[in-house]
């Protein structure tokens, strides 16, 4: 299979989140989790002032675009392609380009891996994020996605949780 790149998808303008929802709701739909692992739409913290007062928001960094981690086929190319609110992969004519690691990196968004020690049926703590202080065990492992999915028991049900590698720690 070949390797997931970023790729950058154009919406209409106020689109972005709606159109990240739409993208993932296909994903989980069509079962591609493991071809389309992440729809992201990059945001920066801004300080204001208004009305004498500092206020920090969070300012859409590029309007009107996606960006999408993914292994690029026709499956996965027509899922985006044809999610609502979206004009258009970024790139000549109909050829989506890759955005380079260079270009990546000035983004902020990490694209390294991260090695794991544990492996599925271990016992793991959360360490961070919602779930944390949370012990479980490992039901499966996805190196693409950089996740672990552990079962907790929420209304007397277990359910399945998927956490990255970097909220949990192996139990000694």
């Amino acid at each position: 299979m070949s390797e997931a790149k970023w790729y950058v998808v154009h919406t209409y303008s106020g689109y972005e989140n709606k159109v990240k929802t739409n993208i993932e709701q296909s994903i989980e739909n069509r079962k591609l989790q493991d071809q389309i692992l992440e729809v992201s739409v990059p945001k920066q913290e801004v300080v204001e002032l208004k009305n004498g007062k500092r206020e920090v928001t969070e300012k859409k960094l590029f309007p009107g675009y996606v960006l999408i981690n993914m292994v690029m086929n026709d499956d996965t190319w027509y899922v985006v392609r044809n999610t609502r609110g979206v004009t258009g992969f970024v790139g000549p004519g109909s050829k989506p380009v890759p955005l380079t690691a260079e270009e990546m990196a000035t983004l902020g968004i990490k694209t390294e891996r991260v090695n794991i020690d544990f492996a599925e049926g271990d016992m793991i703590t959360v360490i961070g994020g919602v779930w944390t202080g949370t012990a479980g065990t490992i039901k499966r492992i996805d190196d693409n996605r950089q996740t672990v999915t552990i079962n907790v028991d929420m209304f007397g049900r277990e359910t399945p949780v998927e956490l990255n590698f970097s909220e949990v720690k192996k139990m000694n």
